[in-house]
């Protein structure tokens, strides 16, 4: 008797999971399905959330990073697909990886030079990595309050030797050249190490302002009075010249139909579609750490040059 039950119990429970997982994967948001297969002129609306990263990223109900394969392989479907006219782009990001910034600014920029307007929207936070992204929009729309800005570059290194020996941890390094463990947590590093680093920083944070400046129409020396790491309200950032708009989706969504001269009220095709709950809970095998809160605005930890 009890075998039967148990094996009810299971089936049951099979049953219910398989609806609850069916049920989640038909829910998308309404914008999505309705462009889908639809004609003419669309917006199409790409989403970058959380900390910018190299690769495809994770999202989790727990965790998300903005992978970027995953950001570019949409808006290389929106520049592709010949029924989107324009592009809005949301940025929700505190920053991260200075390369993986680079790789999506850059089809941010094929988008335009095929013919198709990108407005980029901010929405909490949109700054360092999120901002050298942006900075390759036709527009910028941020909210008043949304955080942005923190242009430059910071490298963190942990120095854990003390600890080491309180713990009674001793670690030894073969290395095929001086400076082969350079930045490892078992030493400090030495004068030479420091300037190699920061002669590292230092280039990546050039490029970070010559961006800036073409991007936006301002000169390298405005850009550098602004690029000491501080962070703007949208407001501010509108006064200073890093923002062109302030509103919210909506405003970014009807200036980029009118970018595109879309008559009447333009139709949304969200690239990639929203993840559902049921989509959020099966990838989130894995317990991931929550994303760091963007004050400080710092997206990883040491060892990975990232914009600030």
């Amino acid at each position: 008797m009890i075998g039967k039950r148990l094996v009810i119990a299971i089936i049951f429970v099979s049953v219910v999971f398989t609806a609850i997982v069916a049920v989640g994967r038909m829910i998308r948001p309404f914008s999505s399905q309705s462009a889908s297969g639809l004609g003419g002129s669309q917006i199409a609306l790409v989403y970058l959330e959380g900390a910018i990263s190299g690769g495809r990223g994770q999202n989790t109900f727990l965790s998300a990073s903005g992978g970027a394969d995953a950001v570019i392989k949409q808006l290389q479907e929106a520049r592709l697909d010949s029924s989107v006219a324009a592009v809005v782009l949301r940025i929700n990001s505190p920053g991260g990886s200075a390369a993986a910034s680079q790789e999506i600014h850059n089809e941010v920029l094929r988008i335009r030079e095929a013919g198709k307007p990108l407005v980029v929207s901010f929405a909490d936070v949109a700054a360092s990595g999120g901002y050298w992204i942006a900075s390759g929009a036709d527009a910028i729309v941020a909210n008043p309050a949304s955080i942005t800005g923190s242009i430059g570059v910071i490298m963190e290194i942990y120095n854990l030797t003390e600890l080491y020996e309180i713990m009674g941890i001793d670690s030894e390094a073969i290395k095929s050249g001086e400076h082969k463990d350079m930045g490892s947590v078992s030493r400090p590093l030495t004068a030479a190490e420091r300037e190699i680093i920061q002669a590292l920083v230092d280039d990546i944070f050039e490029q970070f302002i010559d961006v800036v400046a073409e991007g936006r129409g301002l000169s390298r020396e405005e850009v550098r009075s602004l690029a000491d790491g501080r962070i703007f309200t949208g407001r501010q950032a509108m006064s200073l010249g890093l923002v062109d708009h302030l509103g919210d989706l909506a405003v970014a969504v009807d200036l980029a139909a009118e970018m595109a001269e879309i008559p009447g009220k333009p139709r949304i095709k969200e690239m990639g579609g929203r993840k559902s709950f049921f989509d959020l809970f099966l990838n989130g095998a894995t317990i991931n750490m929550p994303l760091p809160s963007p004050w400080p605005l710092k997206s990883f930890d040491g060892g990975e040059i990232l914009p600030r």
